[in-house]
């Protein structure tokens, strides 16, 4: 069965960058029909939906990082990124990637993003 990682986390201060990757076991991002998506839950909340994109690379973005963050994807790769520029303390989170919008049963492990002030 598919699995995803997601790696790429880490601490930074506000204003700073981080470049999140995720990498499927198998070739899925091969399937045009095939989206996927950024996701985060920070301590307390619930689990949202940060970026999405198309087997065709249409993309869609949460409000709050609409010119922040760039999603984009590597097909013959199997991977997807998200590219976080100037990150606010409200961005920690742990980051989350999965199929969109129906995404697997199993939620991997995530990568934790931390942002200080």
């Amino acid at each position: 069965q598919v699995q995803l990682v997601e790696s790429g986390g880490g601490l930074v201060q506000a204003g700073g960058s981080l470049r999140l990757s995720c990498t499927a076991s198998a070739s899925i991002f091969r399937i045009r029909i095939v989206a996927m998506g950024w996701y985060r839950q920070a301590p307390g909340k619930q689990r949202e939906l940060v970026a999405s994109i198309s087997g065709n690379g249409n993309t869609d973005y949460l409000d709050s990082v609409k010119g922040r963050f760039t999603i984009s994807r590597d097909n013959a790769k199997n991977t997807v990124y998200l590219q976080m520029n100037s990150l606010k303390p409200e961005d920690t989170a742990i980051y989350y990637c999965n199929l969109y919008p129906r995404g697997l049963d199993s939620w991997g492990q995530g990568t934790q993003v931390t942002v200080s002030s």
